[in-house]
């Protein structure tokens, strides 16, 4: 698990992610305990909300894929508490961004839907949003904090 920058938690503003993909079963939900437990292991997790939602409804309701909870499970998340909902509304478009723009170590436009294949596609995606993940909670920390 890569380290983060040590914070005052009281210096950082409270700020509010929303992870998407398809479905909400699988990548969304993954970045979303993802964030968490590095925002928790931070010191930040009254400060960094974090939810998840997906851009269609076929899974409203739904908790994350087994196989997404159960790859997850083994790096310390939980996702069980989760269930699929349908995207936010239109007039906060403008605010979304590619979860992989915060990549450190991964050169990747996107994060590959693991729902077709196999477990290795599970920890790809985990390997991805955890770099991502790392980025986004250290450019939130260096933002909320002016730098």
């Amino acid at each position: 698990m890569s380290k983060l920058l040590h914070v005052d938690a009281r210096a950082t503003p409270r700020v509010r992610v929303l992870m998407v993909c398809m479905g909400n079963i699988c990548r969304s939900p993954t970045a979303q305990g993802m964030l968490e437990k590095l925002a928790r292991d931070s010191g930040l997790a009254d400060r960094v909300q974090v939810d998840s939602a997906g851009t269609h409804g076929g899974h409203i309701g739904a908790p994350p894929d087994e196989r997404a909870q159960e790859h997850a499970r083994r790096r310390g998340l939980d996702l069980s508490a989760q269930r699929a909902r349908a995207l936010c509304s239109p007039e906060h478009a403008h605010k979304l961004r590619r979860l992989t723009d915060f990549c450190t170590h991964h050169a990747a436009r996107e994060v590959p839907d693991p729902y077709y294949g196999g477990g290795a596609g599970f920890e790809a995606v985990l390997d991805l949003v955890e770099d991502a993940c790392t980025g986004l909670l250290r450019t939130l920390i260096a933002t909320r904090q002016g730098r």
